[in-house]
């Protein structure tokens, strides 16, 4: 889809309406929003040539696990890159995305330059992330060889264990609200579980047993809650490292399409506490 192509479908297309029915153009709509609302820029903002850099406020419509204001944090859909920073740092950022192109930005030995001047702040780079949407042309329900079972939030009350951290998080029960368990008979041997992290987008989390993985157990389950969560009005959307191998395949072969990037810029404390 053109650039040209999306900003059409934005204008005549002001958000999802109750009853209607998702298209690739209209979900890729929702996250543009939910970008935006999370970067505290315009939406169209992404869609264009130059580079953009605000400032980063708190906003209710954010993503709830968004720590914000960011002191600095890069998003790029492909066009250009959205800078949401604290407005200290507006020079070092605006130097660095404007010296390098938005691809390079995002990796070595570019990041180095940014890293380093942060750095003598106290801060670093922390967090480097591929986002994914599903792919209406592609996504399927795809079978496995075990009984799958749509579970609700009540019965994640025993499932806040090491092997189901990706899936579901401890931190934020509330937010667990739907998932697909895998089962060998009784038990349970692959979850995928989806987070209400905004509004109108559900993030998605997939864990399996090792002794079952590779065996579409995965896939299986990722893709029956992506179906589950369009049904109920939400745009799924899911997250991994690039070097993540495993887990981008996984969103691939269940339907989804890398979407955008982002990375973000934390406390030397806060890399610390996670180094640990």
């Amino acid at each position: 889809m053109t650039v040209r192509r999306i900003r059409a479908v934005y204008a005549a297309c002001g958000g999802m309406e109750d009853g209607m029915t998702f298209t690739n153009e209209s979900i890729y709509m929702t996250a543009l929003r939910q970008s935006a609302a999370d970067a505290g820029c315009s939406a169209e903002d992404f869609l264009k040539a130059e580079n953009v850099i605000v400032r980063s406020v708190k906003n209710a419509d954010a993503r709830k696990y968004l720590e914000l204001p960011f002191d600095c944090n890069l998003i790029s859909y492909g066009n250009n890159i959205v800078a949401s920073v604290n407005e200290k740092h507006r020079d070092i950022v605006s130097d660095y995305i404007n010296k390098y192109s938005a691809e390079h930005c995002f990796e070595t030995p570019n990041m180095h330059v940014l890293n380093d001047e942060m750095q003598k702040r106290g801060l670093r780079v922390c967090f480097m992330a591929e986002y994914f949407l599903p792919d209406l042309n592609f996504i399927k329900q795809i079978d496995c060889n075990y009984s799958l079972r749509l579970m609700e939030q009540e019965d994640f009350a025993d499932l806040y264990k090491a092997e189901w951290v990706n899936a579901l998080c401890e931190k934020r029960k509330e937010l667990d609200v739907l998932g697909v368990g895998a089962y060998d008979g009784s038990k349970l041997i692959g979850l995928a579980a989806c987070s209400a992290d905004c509004d109108t987008m559900w993030q998605i989390g997939v864990d399996v047993l090792e002794d079952y993985r590779r065996k579409g157990i995965a896939c299986a389950i990722t893709s029956r809650l992506a179906l589950e969560i369009l049904e109920r009005g939400k745009v799924p959307f899911y997250c991994a490292a690039w070097s993540n191998i495993r887990s981008v395949r996984n969103a691939i072969k269940s339907g989804f399409r890398p979407a955008w990037v982002e990375m973000t810029v934390k406390s030397d404390l806060f890399v610390n506490e996670m180094n640990r």
